[in-house]
């Protein structure tokens, strides 16, 4: 039986990050902190064996794993598949902006965030879809290997749950934080009776700076 380590790694910091606000179709770029992020990634990679490597197509994504490229002496196979979910009307917004005008739809949302997706967004359920279906593709050019993939924060959860069997809908209640430059790692088998097995989630890429302060705004969150 061949098995294959993928490891998804969330993009690093972004200017919403701080307000917590959601980015999903937005292309914003890392900030200066979310770029020490991509360097540390790109150091770690270095040293754990990767044998392909997968990215989003969104500046972020792509901003991130090009520190691992260098490293690694790989190139990321970019996959539009691979972007963060469409929130909707909650682009560039934080779950208190939208309670504000409209408490009921938070709610919802908070009680069943597939069921009652953001208006105007991307259905969870499409989004996994199209997700593993890339990740199906990387896993099949490269059977056996390690694959780092860059992505998004609440797509990775999302995956994580399918996978799992974890219902979509508990996304953010089973997997309530993912950190930015984050990783979960996870191994696929070819064969049909052995599951995704999990084999970490939410570990931290090593950061090198440690004489450096770390101010309040360099504290994780996540949505």
């Amino acid at each position: 039986m061949t098995r294959t380590v993928v490891v998804l790694a969330r993009h690093g910091r972004t200017g919403w990050h701080s307000p917590n606000r959601y980015a999903g179709r937005s292309d914003i770029p890392l900030d200066p902190y979310g770029e020490r992020q991509a360097e540390a990634l790109g150091r770690w990679a270095a040293g754990q064996g990767f044998t392909s490597l997968g990215c989003s197509s969104m500046a972020r994504a792509r901003a991130t794993v090009a520190p691992t490229e260098a490293s690694t002496g790989l190139t990321a196979r970019v996959d539009a598949r691979l972007r963060e979910v469409d929130f909707g009307i909650a682009e560039g917004r934080t779950l208190d902006d939208l309670r504000a005008e409209d408490p009921r739809l938070v709610e919802r949302f908070v009680a069943d965030p597939v069921a009652h997706s953001f208006p105007g967004g991307e259905p969870p359920a499409a989004a996994v879809d199209r997700a593993l279906a890339a990740l199906t593709d990387l896993v099949a050019a490269d059977p056996g290997g390690r694959l780092l993939v860059v992505a998004h924060n609440t797509l990775i959860r999302l995956v994580s749950c399918a996978v799992l069997g974890i219902p979509l809908s508990e996304y953010r209640r089973r997997l309530p934080a993912f950190d930015p430059a984050a990783t979960v790692t996870l191994r696929f088998a070819d064969g049909a009776d052995e599951p995704v097995a999990l084999l970490a989630y939410n570990v931290p890429v090593p950061m090198e700076w440690q004489h450096q302060p770390v101010t309040d705004a360099d504290q994780p969150r996540t949505r």
